[in-house]
């Protein structure tokens, strides 16, 4: 029996019960709607946030012997075939401080250059800009200079070049100078002048008597020596005892980089690259000499308007080793030159390394020696 109060019928109580079932169901409804809402909402965005190959790759390299991985890989299709479906864009630089500053502003994706830039870049931006994943090339490097320039004693006074300032020969003459008790700027004064140069304008240069020699990648050195008359003052390997390495002789002169957002963002385009870079470094490493010649020269001819002679080349090609190892043993050292050159701040470089991606495709236990993921 239902109880009636004074002032108070039994149809309002029962009324009100009902509404309140009914605003109970609704904020219920309501709650499970959001939670699919939310679940719905997450869903669309981890779908929206997958990782895909990218439309487009935009990769950067130098005209030079020692990038023959990215000149091989460009001629003879390698990367074409294993980045199947993403379009392969090409810009061609002089040195890696111009390479940088295309990588960070967005005008490449990837690129070749030394590893002194790579750091300086990772350095600046706090770690967030490039990641390193792979070697290309080792050594390749030296200073030539005029006949009679017969020790680092017949330095002083004299004026030097290199492809660009803060660059890896750039870092490594003035390391090695300031080893000989020489003191040098960056605005190119000191005991020594150092004159960052582009490498074809160094040539003409040193021919016009206006150089007193450079620190040059190959195959500028070569060419300093054949065409003008230049004899080698420093080998580079000569400076490399393999302690750091564990390959005597061997320093970087060539890596891959690739932009962070990028390969986040893309992680199957940058595997699709390596594989490409690996099958590059492969060739070079077993074609028979005047094939790989003649193949580097094809490429020069295709990127820079012109292919070099035959004895240059087989001297270039002579003083550099191929390599996917980017020899991450010695970047201590290269970041310390840096420092004391005053091209690059003193910082953590750990993490400047991903070598996943170069392994899985590799099949290889290549180490990031502690400063990232191998």
């Amino acid at each position: 029996m239902t109880r009636i109060e004074a002032g108070e019928s039994a149809v309002p109580k029962r009324k009100r019960a009902i509404e309140a079932g009914l605003a109970i169901g609704l904020v219920l409804l309501i709650a499970v709607g959001a939670v699919v809402a939310s679940t719905v909402s997450r869903n669309t965005e981890a779908q929206a946030a997958a990782p895909t190959p990218a439309a487009e790759l935009k990769l950067g390299y130098f005209a030079n012997v020692t990038h023959a991985p990215a000149l091989v890989g460009l001629d003879k299709g390698f990367f074409a075939e294993e980045l199947g479906g993403t379009r392969l864009s090409t810009q061609v630089f002089n040195a890696g401080p111009a390479a940088i500053e295309a990588l960070n502003a967005g005008a490449v994706d990837a690129a070749y250059l030394g590893p002194n830039p790579a750091i300086n870049s990772f350095v600046k931006s706090h770690g967030e800009s490039i990641s390193i994943i792979a070697g290309a090339a080792a050594g390749g490097a030296q200073l030539v200079v005029r006949p009679e320039i017969n020790s680092a004693a017949d330095l002083k006074g004299k004026t030097l070049a290199t492809p660009q300032l803060g660059g890896t020969q750039d870092v490594a003459l003035r390391a090695w100078l300031a080893g000989q008790g020489y003191k040098t700027n960056v605005d190119g004064s000191g005991d020594v002048a150092i004159n960052p140069t582009d490498n074809a304008q160094t040539l003409k240069l040193f021919q016009d008597g206006k150089l007193d020699g450079a620190w040059l990648p190959e195959p500028w050195a070569s060419r300093l020596v054949l065409q003008a008359g230049a004899k080698v003052l420093v080998d580079e390997k000569d400076l490399w005892d393999g302690s750091l390495s564990g390959k005597p002789g061997e320093f970087p002169t060539t890596i891959l980089i690739v932009n962070k957002k990028f390969a986040a963002e893309h992680p199957d385009t940058v595997k699709a690259l390596l594989k490409g870079h690996a099958k590059s470094v492969d060739w070079l490493n077993t074609a028979p000499a005047d094939d790989k010649a003649n193949e580097i020269n094809a490429a020069l001819q295709e990127s820079a308007g012109a292919a070099l002679p035959a004895d240059v080349i087989d001297r270039s090609l002579q003083n550099i080793v191929f390599t996917v190892d980017p020899l991450a043993g010695t970047y201590p050292k290269l970041l310390k030159d840096g420092v004391e050159a005053g091209t690059t701040k003193q910082a953590d470089i750990n993490g400047i390394f991903d070598l996943r991606a170069l392994n899985e495709v590799t099949g290889k236990s290549i180490s990031a020696a502690g400063l990232g993921q191998d």
